[in-house]
C-alpha cells in the first residue's frame, strides 16, 4: 500500500521506490542531511522518548501528591531526556551550499567548503553502534585545509547504516558529490 506522503526530501518514482538523488529545485542554502536517519538511531530516540514520558508522568503524579520540588526535578529530567532524544536524531553530516556541518551529540562543527580538502571513504577500524567495541569497516573521512580531519562520524557500522550497505554507499556518493560541486 503506497503512502500518501513523501519523506526525507525524496520524490517517489513510478514504481514506488524513492529517488536516490534529491530534487535539484530545492534551495541549496538550506541545511539538509543527504541520507535518512537509520532504524537504530530512530529506535534509540524512541526508547528515550518512552522513558521521558514515564518520567514526566511521574512528575505529574508527584505534583498532584503535593511535592512541588520533586515534581520540578522530575519535569526537568524528563525535558532533558526529550532534548537528548531530539539531538540524537539530528546527529550526522549536514550539507548546504555554504559548507559542511558535523552535528555531534554535544557539539556542532561547521566548515565552509573552502576549508574542506577531501571527502572520501577509508577502510579502518570503526565503532560498532558507537560502542567501545571496534570492527573493520568503512568510514567517511572529511579532511580540512588546516588542522586535523573531522572526527569520524559516518561509518557503515553506526546507527544510520548498520545492515544498510546500499544506504551507506548512496550517502557517501551524495556527500562526495556535494563536496565536488561546491568546493
Amino acid at each position: 500500500m503506497p503512502l500518501p506522503f513523501l519523506t526525507a526530501d525524496r520524490a517517489l518514482q513510478a514504481d514506488g521506490r524513492a529517488d536516490p538523488v534529491p530534487p535539484s529545485d530545492l534551495d541549496p542554502d538550506h541545511w539538509r542531511r543527504p541520507y535518512r536517519p537509520g532504524p537504530w538511531r530512530v529506535g534509540t530516540a524512541a526508547v528515550f522518548l518512552l522513558l521521558a514520558s514515564f518520567v514526566l508522568l511521574s512528575a505529574l503524579i508527584i505534583a498532584l501528591a503535593g511535592a512541588p520540588i520533586g515534581a520540578t526535578v522530575c519535569a526537568v529530567v524528563g525535558l532533558l531526556v526529550v532534548a537528548l532524544a531530539l539531538r540524537l536524531v539530528r546527529v550526522g553530516i549536514w550539507v548546504s551550499a555554504q559548507g559542511l556541518r558535523q552535528v555531534n551529540l554535544l557539539r556542532t562543527t561547521t566548515l565552509p567548503w573552502s576549508a574542506v580538502t577531501a571527502v572520501r571513504t577509508t577502510q579502518q577500524p570503526v565503532r560498532w553502534l558507537g560502542l567501545p567495541r571496534t570492527v573493520q569497516g568503512q568510514a567517511l573521512r572529511v579532511d580540512r585545509a588546516s588542522g586535523e580531519p573531522l572526527r569520524v562520524l559516518v561509518t557503515d557500522r553506526n546507527g544510520d547504516f548498520l545492515g544498510r550497505a546500499e544506504a551507506f554507499k548512496g550517502a557517501v556518493d551524495a556527500l562526495e558529490a556535494w563536496a565536488a560541486e561546491y568546493r
